[in-house]
Parts: C-alpha cells; structure tokens; sequence
C-alpha cells in the first residue's frame, strides 16, 4: 500500500503541473489577443506565433542632427545654427568635412578616444610597454578623467594603440626592416583594453615590406568591432632606405587601399564603422591627401604625431593637419620628448580644445 501512495503522490503532481502550465499559456495566448504588437515581437524570439511582417529587433540608428552638431562644435567651438549658416555658405571652407554618413554605431565624433601608445617589448616606445599594466591603466584612467572634466560634454572613449609591427634598424631574415609582434602579445593587449571598457588600435610600421603585405596577417584582429587600425608613414621607406635614416611616406593610394580593405571587413562582418589613425608631423608623409575616398564603413584621423614646445606642436598641426583637412583629427603628446623643450610641459585639454579644429583623437607616448 506504501508504494501505491508514492506513486498517487507523483501521478497528482504531474497533473497539477500540467494544470499549471496550461493555465501559463492562456495566459500567455491572452496578453497576445490583448497587445497584439508586443505579443509578436517577444514571441518571434521564442519561435511562437511570430509573424513576417514585424521585425524581432530594430537595427541602431544613426542620429544625424547629434553628429552634424557635434561636427560643428569640433570645427567652430560653438553649435550655433547661425555659424552653421554662415560656415555652410562659406566657399572655400575647410571644416567640417564634407563626407558621407557613418554606418550607425560609429565613434565619432559622438566619443573622444583617449590612447595609451607604445610596445610591450619596449619601455622606450611609449607609456604602453613603459609601466606594469596596472600602473599603466590607472595612468590612462586619470587621463580620461581629465578630459572628460575639460570637456563634460563629449564622452571619452579610452583606448590601447598598440604598435602591432615595428620597424627595425636591422633587416630580419626577408629584409624588410619590421619585426611583427607574436600573437601572444596581441591577446595581451586586448586583455589589457577590456579592463578599461577600451578599444585597440593595431599600428603598423611597414619598412621596406608594404600595406599589401603586412594588413591581411591583421585581418583575424579586425573582424573584432573593438579593433581598429593605424598606419605610420614615418616608417613606410619606399625609396630602400633604413627606417630612421629618412622619413618615409604614404600616398592616397596607399590610404585607399587600406580603407577598402577596412570596408570590407566592416561590409562582410556587419560591424560598426572601423576607425584608421594615420600619423603625420611633415608634408611629404602624405601626399594627396584631396584623392582619399571618405565611405561611411570608415573614419580617418590625421593624427599630429611631432614632439617639441607647445608652440612647434601647434604650429605643426596647424601645417600639415588642420590646413589639409581629411576627416578628423588627432594630437599626440610625448610624456618624454615634449618636456626637453622650454617650458617643459605638456599641452593642456583646454589649451586643445582651443583648436580649431579640435582633436577628437588623443594620443599619449
């Protein structure tokens, strides 16, 4: 008789448990009747009563008043409409831009990046590989807190630019003066960056080798929507020379072919746009510049990458980045060679938010 009661015991349980669950789905069915939009939207997840004519999910959208206001305010220093007006019917206006809209999800100019440069293997290529890795990131944290103090209204996005290829004295064994970094050290730095809710920029010195070359061994990096991308022409010897003898040069046709090779990632991956940092502190190391193709899959920054007095490095952006527009850009600072020259400091987030335009790019060596 015990074991007839055990088995009475289990025999209710399932009845009242199936009792139960259909109680659920009228329930369930019923909130359908009554909010029919709803109903079919969280329905299409569970592959229940889904229709064809609603979409599961909406796709991000691009807020284009944020970004044309945010364009102006980088240009100008002020969002006025009536600069706008006046900027707009401007002839020969430099900034902003004249370019295509960004796919959604895109960086800029809605986030300042605020970067950390430099090599694991070096303590003398920048703050990167200069400190113990939690030293360096309460470093980077402390920046970014800077900048968002100096500027509230732009939300910073800090980031680890890493140089992923670097040019050597040396030829190496295929005589391409560039030594390219192991994996296991590409897997550190993107470790690093998510400590900081970071991004990653893989920096490529090409030596005697080229762009053909050396961007698909990056490709597995780039299908990640936190990896972006930048090129040194200071180290690109078309002409045969030693890195560091002279310096070398990148041309339009150079930039294109990287940023096709960029679209095609973002187009074959569904991702955000890519972000493509290029240095430059003289003229030669980009020449024609009006012949790069601008698309929405990427975003350039021309990036002032020269070292010296506050005035030198102003006077140098204003040269060869700010008079020769592209997209965007970016200010390097060197915590090093910047102080050998009077009066010895660093330039200022306000004292660069004074330019005009204004940085959306930070870089610190």
């Amino acid at each position: 008789m015990k074991r007839i009661k055990v088995k009475k015991t289990k025999l209710i349980k399932i009845v009242g448990l199936l009792i139960l669950l259909g109680l659920l789905l009228l329930v369930y069915f019923y909130i359908g009747y009554l909010f029919p939009s709803s109903y079919n939207r969280y329905a299409g997840l569970a592959g229940v009563g889904a229709t064809t004519t609603l979409p599961v999910w909406s796709a991000p959208v691009l807020d284009i008043a944020d970004y044309d206001r945010r364009l102006l305010i980088l240009a100008t220093g002020t969002s006025s409409q009536s600069t706008l007006a006046t900027i707009s019917s401007t002839t020969h206006r430099l900034w902003p831009v004249e370019a295509p809209y960004p796919k959604a999800g895109a960086i800029l100019p809605f986030k300042r990046i605020v970067a950390y440069y430099g090599n694991l293997y070096s303590t003398k290529m920048g703050i990167l590989g200069e400190y113990p890795e939690a030293e360096m990131l309460q470093r980077l944290r402390q920046d970014v807190a800077k900048w968002e103090q100096a500027d509230p209204a732009t939300p910073v996005q800090p980031a680890l630019h890493y140089i992923v290829s670097t040019a050597q004295e040396s030829a190496g064994a295929d005589g391409k003066h560039r030594f390219r970094m192991p994996e296991s050290e590409v897997k550190k730095v993107l470790a690093m960056a998510e400590k900081v809710d970071g991004i990653v920029f893989l920096d490529i010195q090409v030596g005697l080798s080229n762009l053909q070359s050396e961007l698909p061994v990056l490709e597995k990096y780039l299908e990640n929507p936190k990896v972006h991308l930048a090129i040194d022409p200071e180290f690109s010897m078309k002409n045969g020379d030693r890195p560091g003898e002279v310096i070398g040069t990148f041309n339009a046709q150079d930039v294109n072919y990287t940023i096709n090779f960029l679209t095609k990632i973002v187009q074959e991956h569904n991702l955000p746009p890519k972000i493509l940092v290029i240095h430059r502190f003289t003229g030669p190391m980009l020449t024609g510049y009006r012949q790069i193709s601008l698309n929405s899959s990427v975003q350039i920054v021309i990036d002032m990458d020269g070292w010296g007095s506050p005035e030198r490095k102003i006077g140098t952006y204003n040269s060869f980045v700010a008079s020769q527009p592209v997209q965007f850009t970016g200010f390097k600072l060197f915590y090093k060679n910047d102080l050998k020259h009077s009066p010895n400091r660093l330039l200022t987030p306000k004292e660069l938010l004074s330019l005009k335009p204004r940085p959306i790019y930070i870089q610190y060596q």
